[in-house]
């Protein structure tokens, strides 16, 4: 049997990790700025978040739902405790995908209507088999086909309300910072007026982060910047530093009903010790600050030049756009330098490193980055 062909992927393979450094099968060490589409928040194998997992394999393992489980009501008075979201209520589950169904799911059930209204660029999730929102015409959306879904400018507020208006929209979806679709920051202006806007309207608001939660714009939801409230958040990627995870804070304004919501593996005890492992990380290692701290380092000392049309992001969630396509860059980073990085469409260089990035470990990629760049 052949494994079906969907992924490009690189020649390398890796078989040691550690912090932000990978090493393939041949001994070579690469230094690691994607960590998995953001996944790697606190660092490959750290210790601490090795320890946990293994001492709960020795405990019970991995067993799951029917049974009270006390991880998953410590996790969320934690999560509680550092997002300011301690009046809110939490649903776990198993990816930002599957978040992002049950977020809408659960605005439809509340409101009555099924019309969601997202934005171009998007990008929602599409590993669960039932959402993926997204006007990418490259992905075949299921939740598209069945639910009706709108798209909007980014920070056209007036486009927004025109929508909302018709009165069948149960949800406005938004991510913290735009992620796949090119790094594109809300305007603060634009967040606060939506908000108001989904309150008048009776529209439930949900802010998407998967991407750019859980401290990797140096608050602990990117949307924090902005000031407002969202009625549902969705997380997913870094909650468990690559252990599948995911989950939702839910307002007080919905009501929970028995059987409304469901999963097999979500919220299980080898999920949950990962979890509360990465929040004694972040908070030990002040990695919320570091990731501000190395991202504006980084934003500052890049080089100017004409090829770089725009830098975008907040901490350790950049975008470095080109007027080129970003391929032979991206390329001659990994095999010439050895260094991981994403893209996002053709002319973009995308920046996920782990939290735990040193200054000295930017240095390296910033005096790469100039050499590729010739």
């Amino acid at each position: 049997m052949n494994l079906f062909d969907v992924y490009s992927l690189f020649d390398v393979v890796p078989v040691r990790a550690q912090g932000c450094r990978v090493w393939d099968d041949k001994g070579q060490e690469y230094l690691d700025l994607y960590g998995g589409h953001a996944v790697i928040s606190v660092g490959h194998t750290h210790p601490v978040y090795v320890a946990a997992l293994k001492e709960q394999l020795d405990r019970i393992g991995f067993y799951s739902n029917s049974v009270r489980n006390p991880l998953q009501e410590q996790l969320a008075r934690r999560i509680g405790e550092v997002s300011g979201y301690g009046d809110y209520s939490l649903f776990l589950d198993n990816s930002g995908a599957e978040s992002n169904e049950n977020a809408l799911k659960l605005a439809s059930f509340h409101t009555g209507k099924d019309r969601v209204v997202a934005f171009h660029r998007s990008f929602h999730g599409r590993t669960s088999g039932a959402v993926a929102v997204t006007d990418n015409p490259r992905i075949v959306s299921a939740f598209n086909a069945v639910h009706r879904v709108t798209f909007c400018d980014l920070d056209d507020l007036a486009g927004v309300e025109k929508e909302l208006a018709k009165g069948d929209v149960a949800a406005v979806i938004i991510e913290g910072i735009q992620g796949c679709g090119g790094i594109h920051v809300p305007g603060i202006a634009f967040m606060q007026g939506l908000r108001e806007l989904c309150t008048r309207c009776g529209v439930v608001l949900v802010l998407d982060e998967v991407q750019s939660g859980y401290g990797r714009t140096g608050r602990f939801f990117a949307h924090q910047w902005t000031g407002i409230r969202p009625d549902i958040i969705t997380m997913g990627k870094g909650i468990a530093n690559g252990f599948p995870c995911g989950g939702i804070l839910i307002s007080p304004m919905f009501t929970a009903v028995k059987g409304m919501l469901g999963t097999t593996f979500g919220g299980n005890y080898l999920a949950c010790a990962g979890a509360l492992a990465v929040l004694d990380i972040i908070k030990q290692e002040g990695l919320m600050a570091n990731a501000l701290a190395v991202g504006d380092y980084i934003k500052e000392a890049l080089p100017v030049t004409p090829r770089i049309r725009e830098v975008r992001g907040k901490g350790l969630m950049l975008g470095i756009e080109f007027d080129e396509s970003v391929a032979p860059l991206r390329q001659s980073l990994l095999y010439d330098k050895h260094i991981f990085t994403g893209v996002a469409g053709q002319n973009m260089i995308r920046l996920l490193a782990p939290l735990c990035l040193t200054k000295a470990e930017a240095d390296r990629f910033l005096t790469a980055f100039k050499e590729v760049l010739g």
